[in-house]
């Protein structure tokens, strides 16, 4: 079996769902893991929990808000203090809000979680995940990311479509898009950067989604998910898979730029992430919102 033990492994959105289930099996692999989460109260809890894990190394917890510029900073501030590297980088937080909401920095608010929060934050940390040998960034996407990704509507300025079809699952598409390109540029600073696709699952976020987040024509239909979603989707550690294989797997050492699946495969990327228009548009403006452009 792979062993982690001796390396530090940041998750982010790991208070609950998928990024603690993640957290959870990275630890029983020996990691050092370093929780992300914005409650600090809920960041010490699951950072505890996951702690108890037999044969795991340490366990800790950095509560910040990934969705404004003041959090990426205290997290990698809070981590360059920590450690001297950095092994692994799993970029799983995201949110799906119900309506269009700008950030303290004017970001909206699917775009700052899914998008630029992965990119800002893999791009501040760069420097430890260099001095690690054979560095690896997991991002995750989710929902049902397909294309196109409209360059003039990655924030929604045209038109905002809530749970379902709508802005999260645009955003996931852009993030894919936006990895794509940032496995090419990382080669330099022998960085992996690839993408996992978790599949469904029934977590916390989907029980807090609200009624107005489905658009009309899926209203009659979230009863149903959320009477069945607890009984086929509660098992955590199978979305979790993807994100602790690429993580973790030898085999996967120095492979960087792919896309795999639910069962920890190595699939084709979409027309839609390897698009090159779309990836500078996607990649410009997340320059520009974190300051960089």
């Amino acid at each position: 079996m792979e062993t982690l033990r001796g390396r530090t492994v940041l998750v982010t959105g790991s208070t609950g769902g998928i990024g603690k289930e993640t957290a959870r099996g990275l630890a029983r692999l020996g990691a050092d893991v370093i929780l992300v989460g914005r409650d600090p109260r809920r960041a010490a809890e699951a950072a505890y929990e996951v702690g108890q894990e037999p044969g795991g190394g340490e366990v800790e917890a950095v509560a910040a808000d990934l969705t404004v510029r003041e959090g990426v900073r205290t997290v990698v501030a809070a981590v360059a203090a920590r450690r001297d590297r950095l092994d692994v980088l799993i970029n799983n937080f995201g949110m799906n809000p119900p309506e269009r909401r700008l950030t303290a920095d004017g970001v909206e608010t699917a775009f700052a979680a899914n998008v630029l929060a992965p990119f800002a934050l893999t791009r501040l940390l760069t420097p430890l995940l260099a001095k690690a040998d054979g560095a690896r960034v997991v991002n995750l996407t989710g929902g049902i990311p397909r294309g196109p990704v409209d360059p003039a509507n990655l924030q929604a300025e045209r038109r905002f479509i809530g749970w379902t079809f709508g802005q999260y699952n645009h955003t996931k598409a852009a993030l894919m898009a936006m990895s794509h390109v940032y496995a090419r540029r990382a080669e330099g600073d022998g960085i992996a950067v690839n993408v996992a696709y978790p599949g469904h699952a029934y977590t916390p976020g989907n029980r807090a989604t609200p009624m107005r987040a489905f658009p009309w024509a899926y209203r009659p239909a979230a009863p149903l998910v959320r009477l069945l979603g607890p009984v086929l989707l509660a098992d955590l550690a199978k979305p979790a898979r993807s994100s602790v294989h690429l993580a973790s797997a030898p085999e996967l050492a120095g492979v960087t730029g792919a896309y795999f699946d639910t069962k920890c495969r190595r699939v084709p990327w979409p027309a839609f992430a390897t698009d090159e228009a779309t990836g500078r548009a996607v990649w410009s403006l997340c320059e520009r919102l974190a300051g960089e452009g």
